[in-house]
């Protein structure tokens, strides 16, 4: 009797327990999630992992931040890039970095933090891709180069691919010229800059100088020269209105809006920043041909019919600039630069670029800059570049932006590059985004003015 009791109670309790609805276990309720966070470095982090995660997750690299600017962690390039990656089920990452300025040092490991956390709280990621925009290119390629491990593929948009210690040298030779061949009697340093003030100082007297010259036909044509040398093309922003091929006024007045802002901030400020880490000057012009460059650039037409147009001699003024004293650099300052900020060549994994033909402030001349260098290190197969054609600096559209995302993990996940020519990336640009532009071209970038990297050793410093 107590048996069959027992029999009909158990038979109950099951009866019920089948009818009731089972509580979720708390570990498999899976919802959006937004997570900000501080590092031991003191570099604050931002995570979004959206609720149908696809496995992916996206390490973003930010760009420069000058000193005393507010520095939060970014995880996208843009709000509408992020919502339309974060609708795609892809997770997105990234920080601060632990200081402002030229901080490649802080930013490697404040990254590959950031996903260390991500993967401690959310699990590893099926695929994880490094991707970056302007100086956060660098900083991405420098993961991709030095932590290949650690990414399935990385993507650098308008990069700073041409590395540090090129990049220097191409910021130092415009202004070069601006002081040689418009003040050559003011007291104005180029390098060596041992404060903020002493760089505002010396910005503020060429930018007054740049200011006066463009009154005068003669003023114009040699800040089209320094412009050259720089490679600033002649539609570099996309507010100005796009000039003909042989309009030489109106290419050279939208240079000289970018010459000026090279002069306000990278050439003295940012210059100032980036040589108090490396304890020295890391730039030099001794032993260049400032002729033999000039006639290297694309934009040289544009310069020699300015130079007839004003009545100058052009090669006059290339023999001023051949003959004045050069600047030498620091040795140690030098290495300390190429150690955390030029390039091996050695991606290890797929890596896709993309710049904007119209780039006045890292010209798209730095994408031939890294090509040289991966040719050298024998990882071309690893590497595919596109353009987009556009005037101003990572002027990008959303879906610009996701067609490359796309491409690149299209690689990852077959082992072969495909759909990298421009109707391919345009017709995934527009299905990522049909209300925006999709503007990828055909386009062979010229040389790199004076290129730097590890791959060369004829490359490196010699006093």
């Amino acid at each position: 009797m107590k048996s069959r009791i027992r029999r009909r109670t158990l038979v109950a309790l099951a009866a019920l327990l089948l009818a009731a609805p089972l509580a979720p276990a708390a570990q498999a309720v899976e919802t959006d999630a937004h997570v900000e966070g501080t590092l031991p470095s003191g570099a604050t982090y931002v995570m979004d992992k959206p609720e149908s995660w696809n496995g992916t997750v996206l390490l973003f690299s930010h760009g420069y931040t000058p000193l005393g600017v507010p520095n939060p962690a970014r995880n996208a390039p843009d709000d509408a890039t992020k919502s339309a990656l974060l609708k795609e089920g892809y997770a997105l990452i990234g920080s601060s970095y632990a200081s402002n300025g030229w901080a490649v040092s802080e930013a490697v490991p404040d990254q590959l933090a950031t996903l260390d956390t991500f993967t401690a709280r959310f699990g590893p990621a099926r695929h994880t891709i490094a991707w970056g925009a302007s100086y956060g290119g660098l900083v991405t390629s420098m993961i991709a180069e030095r932590h290949p491990d650690r990414i399935s593929g990385s993507l650098s948009l308008c990069g700073l691919l041409q590395g540090g210690v090129a990049n220097w040298n191409s910021t130092l030779d415009p202004v070069f010229a601006l002081k040689t061949l418009l003040a050559p009697g003011a007291d104005i340093s180029l390098t060596d800059l041992g404060s903020q003030a002493a760089a505002a100082e010396a910005a503020d007297t060429l930018a007054g100088a740049v200011a006066g010259a463009q009154s005068a036909a003669s003023g114009r044509a040699r800040i089209a020269l320094a412009a050259a040398l720089h490679n600033i093309p002649g539609w570099n922003d996309p507010s100005q209105t796009r000039p003909g091929p042989t309009d030489w006024d109106a290419q050279q007045a939208n240079q000289f809006q970018a010459v000026m802002g090279l002069v306000k901030f990278p050439a003295f400020s940012w210059r100032q920043e980036a040589e108090s880490r490396v304890r020295g000057n890391m730039s030099w012009n001794t032993g260049v041909d400032y002729s033999a460059m000039l006639h290297r650039s694309p934009l040289y037409k544009e310069v020699s019919e300015l130079y007839a147009k004003a009545g100058l001699s052009l090669s006059k003024d290339l023999a001023t600039l051949n003959r004045a004293p050069r600047i030498a650099a620091d040795t140690k300052a030098v290495d300390r630069m190429a150690l955390t900020s030029s390039f091996t060549g050695r991606p290890a994994k797929p890596q896709l670029t993309v710049h904007t033909t119209g780039d006045g402030l890292i010209p798209v001349q730095s994408a031939s800059a890294y090509r040289r260098a991966v040719t050298a290190a024998g990882a071309t197969p690893l590497l595919r570049q596109a353009f987009v054609e556009n005037a101003g600096h990572c002027t990008f559209s959303t879906g610009e932006g996701v067609a490359a995302l796309h491409t690149l993990e299209t690689r990852i996940t077959t082992g072969h590059w495909q759909g990298t020519d421009p109707a391919t990336l345009n017709a995934r640009a527009t299905e990522a985004d049909p209300s925006g532009p999709a503007r990828y071209v055909s386009y062979q970038p010229a040389q790199y003015p004076r290129p730097y990297d590890l791959s060369h050793p004829a490359d490196r410093y010699r006093p």
